[in-house]
């Protein structure tokens, strides 16, 4: 149900994103002119209101992270609705120079980075709103060169999940059964990932874990095997049970997994957001949180082949770099690990292949794989990795 604004026909609207009550006197100091503030609690709830009832939004400040949902995944969806081009601004905790490269190329107008200071957010919406039609047209920037899909690669790729989706629909049907008969919940699930560019998109599997698996993360934090530190970190911050702001504003996690009318956490986003030197990887071994038959079809990588549908869609590749939820993301925009969100986002590539199963595998050597892969990348070197993938698949050990 649409929550009705009471505004005059036409009224020039600034539309506030996921603000708590704290930020009232901030923007109540602010002299926007004659622009009425409304809030919304998320920015689907925005859209659907601009949408419904034709209001005359003017400009966006929404209270999120880049790679979060109300950011970049935001801008796509107005996109895609497609909504009047208005100044998008972002408020954010943290911030760098590769991610305002990033924030600029997809059309964010500008950034705001926490503590607010009202004359510096007044001066700054009111000068972009005053000058949008000049502005809008000049507001990106240069990004890193992205590597484009060359024909004979999608022509591939195309062929390639067509013909495997029709061969294995028994399969799907067989695990589909198996997957009902273990634990309830939804048998596909999808999740927000951040493919080539740093494109947000929805990405589809097969369930492998209990739906309240987030409810269980912070009992095995201390076995991430990416942080053999974590336990020892936590111990010396004293954190506990810590949201980060975004997500204390909406009292749950912002990263979620999307299924039916079922919706839980891919990873607990407080423990993500510990601290800036931790590891932006989570995965245990043996995890407990998996069913028997998620952990048969993690193991022979079934659950991956939902997205062979994403294949012929066009947001990934068969090879490539693997696609990384928004919060793994956002930690990988500096100068030394931007260059893997050049290559074509992909099922399997480089570190999967040289390094699937090995526990010894750092996150540094995984980048430096993708990087790798970045920069070699062509449709005969993703071929001899292609043949390189299936033995890889036959390990024994846990992945």
């Amino acid at each position: 149900m649409i929550e009705k604004l009471y505004a005059p026909p036409g009224t020039p609207i600034i539309a506030l994103v996921g603000f708590e009550d704290a930020f009232e006197e901030i923007f109540a100091n602010c002299n926007f002119g004659d622009n009425q503030i409304f809030h919304f609690d998320n920015g689907m709830k925005m859209a659907s209101a601009w949408s419904e009832q034709n209001l005359n939004i003017v400009a966006i400040i929404s209270y999120s992270e880049i790679m979060a949902p109300s950011g970049l995944a935001l801008i796509e969806a107005l996109k895609k609705k497609d909504l009047p081009l208005v100044p998008f601004f972002l408020v954010v905790n943290y911030f760098n120079p590769n991610l305002r490269k990033l924030a600029l190329s997809a059309g964010i107008s500008d950034v705001f980075r926490l503590p607010l200071k009202a004359a510096r957010v007044e001066k700054r919406i009111n000068f972009l709103i005053n000058n949008w039609i000049l502005l809008k047209d000049n507001i990106k920037s240069e990004v890193p060169q992205i590597k484009n899909i060359g024909f004979a690669k999608r022509v591939f790729d195309i062929f390639f999940a067509g013909l495997a989706l029709f061969f294995l629909s028994p399969l799907f049907l067989i695990i589909y059964i198996l997957i009902k008969l273990e634990s309830k919940g939804p048998v596909f699930y999808y999740s927000l990932r951040a493919g080539t560019g740093f494109k947000v998109f929805k990405f589809y599997k097969f369930r492998s874990m209990f739906v309240n698996a987030d409810q269980r993360i912070k009992d095995l934090k201390h076995l991430n095997q990416y942080d053999i530190d974590s336990g020892k970190k936590e111990a010396e911050t004293g954190i506990k049970e810590i949201l980060c702001n975004q997500c204390a504003a909406e009292g749950k996690c912002q990263y979620p997994l999307y299924a039916d009318n079922i919706q839980w956490c891919e990873k607990d986003f407080k423990y993500s957001k510990m601290a800036n030197s931790g590891s932006a990887f989570f995965k245990i071994k043996n995890d407990p949180r998996i069913t028997k038959v998620g952990n048969f079809i993690r193991n022979t990588s079934i659950d991956e082949l939902p997205q062979l549908w994403n294949v012929i869609i066009g947001d990934m590749s068969i090879v490539g770099n693997r696609p990384l939820p928004l919060y793994e993301a956002e930690k990988l925009t500096t100068d030394k690990y931007v260059l893997r969100f050049a290559a074509p986002a992909g099922i399997t590539g480089l570190w999967q292949v040289e390094k699937r199963g090995k526990g010894e595998m750092s996150e540094e050597e995984r980048l430096m794989l993708d990087n790798t892969y970045a920069k070699n990348q062509s449709f005969l070197n993703d071929i001899k990795l292609i043949l390189k993938t299936i033995p890889a698949l036959l390990q024994k050990e846990n992945v």
